[in-house]
């Protein structure tokens, strides 16, 4: 972490001329000056540039609260975490306040009997902005005393009465002051919570138990939320959906190559995996969320893919093990095995009952289909297809080795040019089998070549 500021009292602090921002205000100039200059402002998003990223930042300008509002695993939180970039790399708080009051403005009991006492003595110490940020995902046994607060019955015990407002210990909600705090699936919250949310997103401050207590909180809060016809587990009350300044819409990733390249930032990948391969996962990802047989409501999460992406290069690391490979690369053969890995993260529709795995088994062809087709559906091919003329066959699997593959087919007229075609390195033998691997699986799915599969492999042949 970069090193703090020097100054340890509010005198020094006052000396070095440093100014006071609301949150709100530090967000919205902040934005404003990397809007200026063109810096990057929400790392690591991908495919919302033109569509929400607008509407975000037309929110923080205007100082406003929002809800993100969209299907499950469409970067929701991933969006909310990156707006701590927005905030100042360190802030000044009084040393020991539980909810980080500015050295210039203490808002609870004990830090304004502090200052009153120690004047320009004031301890002073810096929060990194990391540490500015506070989560919770709503569930149903959250209670007011989690977000908010309640009475600290080990204070009670020191000595103090109860109607001393310093018996309390904050919640969640007031230890992010001057942060930015995020309510993760707010459907969940049962609508009583909810309503202890109304003073802090209207009036700026909180209510516990039967204390005057009034707490002017400097915060940003922002809540995410499925589409409420889904969920059907919840609903954001009226009172508090009216209090926020902007409901977002997120979105899947509208193009293939948007969907791409969240796979290839995402993925956590233990071997090779081609980037053709990547793309068929992409596309299958695509084709299960457009299909009918598919809960359009629930949404097929983009975890969905990259843990397609990430079965498939355990399977090439698996081979590698078995068979003693140096450099594990996936093939074609890896693919089916990300069908029933995946079908637990897809809702069907009920009238698919038991067809489960055979529509996946389905998309997944038509995405290798028209990969090949992008790929390869004009490349010749005569070369690869010599080798079946003689009426001969081909063995493949998923434990045979790259090198015996290769073997197997032996010389293959024209093996530079599909590769060049995949964008594939021509000096690895794994790459080399895992363009005629996904070649000869094309020419299968296009009727050039008929395969026959067993539990050892599949047979390729005329």
């Amino acid at each position: 972490m970069p090193s703090q500021p020097r100054e340890t009292t509010l005198a020094e602090l006052l000396a070095s001329g440093h100014v006071h921002r609301p949150v709100k205000t530090e967000l919205r100039e902040n934005l404003l000056s990397r809007l200026k200059t063109g810096e990057k402002r929400f790392p690591g998003i991908v495919g919302f540039d033109e569509t929400v990223l607008p509407h975000v930042e037309r929110a923080l300008l205007a100082g406003h609260d929002l809800v993100l509002l969209g299907e499950r695993g469409q970067g929701k939180t991933r969006l909310i975490r990156t707006l701590i970039g927005l905030l100042d790399e360190w802030t000044p708080v009084i040393a020991g306040c539980e909810i980080n009051d500015h050295p210039f403005e203490p808002v609870c009991i004990r830090c304004k009997r502090l200052a009153e006492e120690a004047g320009g003595d004031l301890p002073v110490v810096w929060r990194h902005r990391e540490e500015r940020y506070g989560e919770k995902l709503a569930t149903p046994d959250t209670s007011v005393g989690d977000l908010i607060g309640d009475v600290d019955p080990i204070k009670v015990a020191e000595g103090r009465t109860l109607g001393d407002p310093e018996t309390v210990h904050y919640g969640l909600v007031p230890r992010t002051n001057r942060g930015i705090f995020a309510v993760n699936e707010l459907p969940d919250l049962a609508e009583r919570i909810q309503v202890a949310l109304l003073n802090v997103l209207e009036e700026r401050d909180v209510q516990i138990r039967g204390y005057s207590l009034r707490l002017p909180l400097d915060l940003l809060l922002i809540a995410s939320a499925n589409p409420e016809d889904y969920t059907n587990r919840g609903r954001i009350i009226t009172p508090l959906k009216d209090r926020f300044g902007a409901e977002i819409r997120t979105h899947y990733p509208l193009e293939l190559a948007t969907e791409l390249d969240l796979v290839v930032q995402e993925a956590d990948l233990v071997a090779e995996v081609p980037r053709h391969l990547l793309e068929v996962i992409a596309r299958f990802t695509r084709l299960v969320r457009e299909s009918k047989a598919v809960d359009a409501r629930s949404g097929v999460s983009a975890r969905f893919s990259v843990a397609g992406a990430e079965t498939v290069a355990a399977g090439a690391l698996r081979r590698a093990a078995l068979a003693g490979e140096e450099r594990a690369v996936a093939r074609a053969c890896d693919l089916p095995a990300v069908v029933p890995s995946l079908m637990g993260k897809v809702e069907f529709e009920v009238s698919e009952e038991g067809r489960e795995q055979e529509v996946l088994e389905h998309l997944l062809r038509r995405a290798v289909a028209e990969t090949f087709r992008r790929h390869l559906g004009g490349a010749d091919l005569s070369g690869l297809l010599e080798r079946f003329d003689a009426g001969e066959s081909v063995d493949t699997g998923e434990l045979v080795p790259s090198a015996e593959l290769l073997r197997r087919l032996g010389p293959v007229r024209g093996l530079a040019k599909l590769m060049e075609l995949l964008d594939l390195d021509g000096d690895s033998p794994g790459q080399a089998a895992a363009a005629l691997e996904f070649a000869l699986e094309g020419l299968y799915l296009t009727r050039r070549l008929s395969k026959d599969v067993s539990g050892e492999g599949s047979t390729y042949r005329t």
